[in-house]
């Protein structure tokens, strides 16, 4: 049965999300991301300058060779990249890797897959709201962080209500002043470049200093592949993006997919040169910074301010405060997709599946994810402590997630896909062409023989799935403790209450029965 909803402003929020635009009448999110539009969602949770903050902890790890870290964690977030385009072909729909697991692994792994990427899209955005709070006191000090924390989430949280487009044509505007600081940078390093040299060997950010040690490297690759988590969020909005050049008709998933590969090659690229060229440029060797660890967060400003002068180190914060609010706008209305996908099949509180009929946009769930983000984000900047403390936890749950992903692709493609079993289960629909979609309380509808893309590869649905795993593990196992221990305890309260719900339909079949 559909999930219905309340007033005539609202609906249902059931599968009726297929090709076009999506109706007001029926509360379906709307077909109408574009291609740009995805990508803008991916590089803003990003954010162009990511590496900035943890620049001088990178430099200082790898022995002077930060540049080739990013381009190893590159390339090892590729395989989780490449797992969420193959997935979002077989099930376009809300819910990103919650929606991967229930189709590859089944209905339990899906719940867990989705519980513990909540942990991250909820306090991720916290940690961006938080970082941006920080920045703007110090360009105000007369206000207090958790004040202009609070204001970054109500005006991102406004945005977002407004809807999907609105929040994209805002984010857009960002991300572009975002490139543009970027592109200064860029251009001064350069002159300074060429009018003074630079102060250490041109290949030294790729080979260390001193010479090269693989085990500083692949250290700094386990906490440098945490500057990418966000570009997986594009996934969440596989049931808002059109195929067309307008943003409709069919091709959707293909499209989040090409976004998704699209979004991680730019970011990369965006990474590898400008800690190139700050790591050319700095005033102190890797050694004296790792001798110096309260230096290490300030490293690139510091780099900015000697290389070229205050203003560029100004220019820098302005930009990293404003690009921190917006890249929590972008995880926020993700967290509200995956908030929504989980209440429309029943794992959430039902009154988060409701789609508002005039923004098109899932205004319950949004709401919910922006109250915890909101509590988070302002008890943290209420505390001296609360940068380090809530930062220390947001990677486990998403790394987490993304490795049921990848043993989902390696379910599916092999296990369950190979026997024609549903997906989802309960219909015996599964996902039909170019993301058809449709059926009762969200279930994916199709037709037979028409998912996944065809049989499976060795190399795309085993090699690529498998190395993804290896390198989660690896990023898990590099992990604080503090972490380490967050993520199990939110592990364990997930199959509590995964565990109570099945008592309780169990008990409802058997009623019933």
């Amino acid at each position: 049965m559909p999930v219905t909803g309340g007033s005539g402003e609202e609906g249902a929020a059931d599968g009726a999300a297929g090709g076009g635009g999506g109706s007001a009448a029926t509360g379906a999110l709307r077909r109408t991301l574009t291609f740009r539009d995805l990508l803008v969602y991916g590089l803003l949770f990003i954010a162009p300058m990511a590496p900035v903050g943890i620049f001088g902890a990178l430099q200082a790890t790898s022995h002077g060779a930060v540049t080739l870290v990013y381009l190893v964690a590159t390339v090892a977030m590729a395989f989780t990249a490449f797992s969420y385009a193959q997935m979002v072909r077989v099930a376009p729909r809300a819910g990103s890797v919650y929606t991967y697991a229930r189709v590859g692994l089944g209905e339990g792994a899906g719940f867990v897959a989705g519980w513990m990427a909540m942990l991250d899209y909820l306090l991720i955005p916290a940690v961006a709201y938080l970082f941006s709070g920080i920045a703007l006191h110090a360009l105000v000090p007369s206000v207090h962080p958790w004040v202009w924390t609070a204001l970054a989430v109500a005006v991102t949280t406004l945005l977002n209500l407004s809807g999907v487009r609105t929040a994209a044509r805002a984010g857009f505007a960002v991300l572009a002043m975002e490139i543009v600081v970027l592109a200064v940078f860029v251009v001064s390093a350069v002159v300074e470049l060429i009018a003074h040299g630079a102060p250490r060997g041109w290949a030294e950010p790729l080979t260390g200093e001193g010479g090269f040690s693989a085990g500083a490297v692949l250290a700094a690759v386990s906490v440098a592949v945490l500057s990418y988590l966000g570009f997986d969020a594009i996934a969440s909005f596989a049931e808002e993006a059109g195929g067309g050049e307008d943003g409709r008709g069919p091709g959707g998933p293909d499209r989040v997919a090409r976004a998704v590969l699209s979004c991680l090659v730019v970011a990369g690229v965006l990474f590898a040169v400008q800690t190139y060229l700050a790591a050319l440029l700095m005033p102190v060797s890797a050694a004296e910074l790792a001798a110096r660890p309260a230096e290490q967060g300030a490293a690139f400003y510091a780099t900015a301010d000697s290389a070229v002068g205050r203003w560029l180190q100004d220019l820098v914060a302005v930009s990293k405060a404003v690009g921190a609010a917006f890249a929590a706008l972008a995880g926020q209305a993700a967290a509200g997709r995956l908030l929504f996908a989980m209440a429309r099949d029943r794992r959430l509180p039902g009154a988060m599946s409701k789609v508002d009929a005039g923004s098109g946009v899932p205004r319950r769930a949004l709401l919910g994810a922006a109250l915890v983000t909101l509590v988070a984000a302002v008890g943290a900047a209420r505390r001296d402590d609360g940068l380090a403390q809530l930062s220390s936890i947001v990677n486990v749950g998403a790394l987490t997630a993304f490795g049921l992903l990848h043993a989902s692709v390696i379910g599916w493609f092999w296990v369950r896909g190979r026997r024609g079993r549903p997906p989802l289960g309960r219909s015996g629909g599964l996902v039909g062409r170019s993301g058809e979609l449709g059926g009762r309380s969200g279930e994916l509808v199709g037709r037979t023989g028409e998912l996944g893309g065809g049989p499976p590869s060795v190399l795309r649905h085993a090699v690529v799935p498998l190395l993804g795993l290896a390198v989660v593990v690896a990023v898990v196992v590099e992990a604080s403790a503090t972490a380490q221990l967050v993520g199990g305890v939110w592990l364990v309260s997930g199959l509590v209450v995964l565990a109570v719900q099945h008592g309780g339909r169990a008990r409802a079949g058997g009623a019933r029965g």
